[in-house]
């Protein structure tokens, strides 16, 4: 019998915290394999968000700070990153990324992504957020937020997963869980990783926060690793939205559904090693410039 239950924001964002707090190490030392795989399309949402050479970036939901070393090194030193997370361990991770490369164009700022009306207004270029707003509660008040940092003119440029037909890496693991944790289907507009990938709503979500010339882009990026086990692992020490799905289950129950995952998982295994099928979006758009009067 499934268990329906009331989203609560808040209790996710709380949870959210203080999973990534504890994934933070995890994800950090997977970061040589997230540039492998995440690479071209973190390129390629740069490319959307108009970041080149002296821009001013905000990255929301930085993470470990893969990304954020991407967009700093493109900025060059008369440029600067602002990396904002929930999580204030995995900042620090993305700190010492930047200082361990010699970049001294980097800051970080602890913020929720639904709170950057904080900042002050029209302060960035681009905004950029990889893997990010599919996690908001409330993604519209955090792409408001966005646009608020952003110059008039300015892009943002985002990345999310497409459906969940696309992605059996992660969908797979994601229906899994949800049977053996007796969890309801998602709720209409709760956040979740596919809340985002079906047709043409990455692009009306951005065009309803008021972004123009609207663009969003599919890239395939299957993760290559050497086996069903490994991408477990991978998973298992690093994504924290299956752990929050798993918090009713116990330890053993946990353990039989990760090797549950794992079976599953290694139909995308061959004698060449382990290929789970990953689609990207990638999308950009432009903060109109206010009419004159």
């Amino acid at each position: 019998m499934s268990t329906q239950m009331v989203f609560n924001p808040q209790t996710f964002k709380d949870t959210t915290r203080a999973q990534w707090d504890q994934a933070a190490q995890a994800w950090d030392s997977w970061g040589p394999f997230l540039g492998d795989w995440l690479g071209p399309v973190t390129e390629r949402m740069l490319d959307l968000a108009g970041v080149t050479k002296g821009s001013r970036v905000l990255d929301v939901a930085a993470g470990a700070g893969q990304q954020t070393l991407l967009a700093a090194t493109r900025v060059g030193p008369d440029g600067h990153v602002l990396a904002t997370d929930i999580s204030p361990a995995i900042l620090g991770y993305a700190q010492s990324a930047c200082q361990n490369a010699g970049l001294t164009n980097v800051s970080t700022r602890e913020i929720d992504g639904e709170m950057l009306t904080d900042l002050p207004a029209g302060d960035f270029d681009s905004v950029i957020s990889r893997v990010g707003l599919i996690y908001f509660p409330d993604q519209q008040k955090a792409l408001a937020g966005m646009k608020h940092a952003l110059k008039p003119g300015g892009r943002i440029g985002v990345a999310v997963y497409s459906s969940a037909a696309a992605n059996e890496f992660f969908s797979i693991p994601v229906g899994i869980i949800r049977r053996r944790a007796g969890l309801a289907p998602p709720l209409l507009g709760q956040p979740g990783p596919f809340s985002l990938g079906a047709d043409g709503v990455l692009a009306e979500t951005l065009t309803r926060a008021g972004f123009t010339d609207v663009r969003v882009e599919k890239i395939t990026a299957p993760l290559n690793l050497p086996s069903a086990a490994e991408c477990v692992r991978f998973e298992r020490e690093s994504f924290g939205a299956l752990h929050q799905m798993m918090t009713a289950l116990s330890v053993t129950e946990r353990n039989d559904t990760w090797l549950e995952i794992e079976k599953a998982l290694s139909q995308f295994e061959s004698r060449d090693g382990f290929v789970g099928p990953c689609e990207m979006l990638v999308g950009g758009g432009t903060n109109i410039a206010p009419a004159k009067h």
